[in-house]
């Protein structure tokens, strides 16, 4: 499906582990309002030690490398867990995937994102979608009670995963990656679930991510993550990942004025 000339052919998925991906549940972390899907996702990959199997790659994405600890990471990773038995106790009991970003990608690319994952999902037979999104509000409820929404694709996923736990969100509008997703996957009958917590639209809101894990948790993990770790150092998160951002954007600016005064 194409979307003012790019598609779903524009974008490549670069495996560089191979692991049988059936049944696994994909995790989408391309940004959202507070940066939530981006925050929740890196916090389930350190807390559930997951390892990069992969790489999401177009020409259509910054031409930039994330350093982190002394390695360049692309601008779109792909982490899957492995179960695995450290010290005779610990044993990562969930089968996920971890779609991972900083950046923001533009309104023209996000149709053909959707796409490639939806597809690749579907080849690999994995379960399911989820979309931690941030929900915009002048001033979010920080309280410890703050209601979390969710919306579903399917009635199956609707009536397994959304009704029996959070609030139903019935009227508004999701945008982003995550809109494509729910739109693409009611057209092909793929679960694809979100849910959402009201988050600040101008920082990266730590907090509100940190209640979407809680749920996520309840609901979908097996393996019993701590979510108050993210509470605490919410500030420190924040900080990093506008940090990130911030030189993202330079760096895409940068480029675009070498390209123009080359061209």
């Amino acid at each position: 499906m194409a979307y003012m000339g790019i598609s779903e052919k524009d974008i490549e998925i670069y495996e560089m582990k191979k692991m049988d991906l059936s049944d696994a549940i994909i995790l989408d972390g391309f940004p959202s309002v507070g940066l939530v899907s981006s925050i929740v996702a890196n916090y389930l990959v350190n807390v559930l030690d997951m390892v990069q199997i992969g790489v999401m790659e177009s020409n259509y994405f910054p031409a930039v490398s994330l350093i982190r600890d002394s390695e360049p990471l692309n601008p779109v990773r792909i982490y899957a867990t492995i179960n695995y038995e450290n010290n005779g106790h610990k044993i990562i009991k969930d089968k996920i995937i971890a779609f991972i970003s900083e950046f923001q990608p533009q309104q023209t690319i996000l149709r053909a994102i959707a796409n490639k994952m939806l597809n690749w999902a579907t080849e690999n037979k994995c379960a399911l979608i989820v979309s931690p999104q941030g929900l915009t509000a002048e001033e979010p409820n920080k309280a410890l009670d703050t209601r979390i929404y969710g919306i579903a694709s399917t009635r199956r996923a609707k009536e397994l995963f959304i009704e029996p736990n959070v609030a139903i969100f019935t009227d508004g509008v999701i945008n982003g990656v995550t809109g494509v997703l729910l739109n693409e996957g009611k057209r092909r009958n793929y679960d694809v679930i979100t849910f959402l917590s009201e988050a600040h639209q101008d920082y990266p809101d730590a907090r509100a991510s940190a209640k979407l894990i809680e749920v996520i948790n309840n609901v979908l993990l097996k393996t019993k993550v701590d979510a108050e770790p993210l509470f605490e150092e919410a500030a420190k998160i924040e900080m990093q990942i506008k940090a990130i951002q911030k030189q993202t954007t330079s760096q895409i600016k940068e480029s675009n004025k070498t390209t123009l005064m080359y061209s």
